[in-house]
């Protein structure tokens, strides 16, 4: 695949607004350790989350847009992921737990109210055990 440093490699890119771009900018890296990668003036920046990506851009988030999903990122450590999104403000959901099928996951709200699910692999569980089934490899 041809790349382009105008946009992230990711497969998927999450686009979510917010009123100020620059803030929830800062505030994302510093709660949830995310990396600026490009500033587009400002009203977009793309941003590094673990080994993926997320765009924010300019705009308010409708109540209906930031209810009918949640963005699920992968991480190392769960407890010291928590530990920083709550020492800089975040709306704790659920703090980590430990899950049947090997993640131990917690899930914030940031500061425009889109909710986050971060996940450590725990284990390597057979989906089976479970009662999931797994179709591909």
């Amino acid at each position: 695949m041809l790349e382009n440093r105008s946009m992230p490699s990711s497969g998927v890119i999450p686009v979510l607004a917010y009123p100020d771009v620059v803030e929830a900018s800062k505030w994302l890296c510093a709660a949830f350790g995310f990396r600026e990668r490009l500033l587009v003036g400002s009203h977009r920046v793309q941003l590094h989350a673990e080994s993926g990506a997320v765009v924010i851009a300019g705009g308010a988030p409708s109540e209906a847009s930031r209810a009918n999903f949640s963005v699920m990122i992968r991480v190392a450590d769960a407890a010291a992921h928590f530990a920083r999104a709550k020492a800089h403000g975040a709306t704790i959901i659920s703090e980590p737990t430990d899950y049947p099928y090997g993640e131990r996951q917690y899930s914030a709200q940031d500061l425009a109210g889109y909710v986050w699910t971060f996940s450590q692999t725990v284990s390597d569980v057979d989906p089976a055990s479970w009662g999931g089934v797994l179709k591909e490899n």
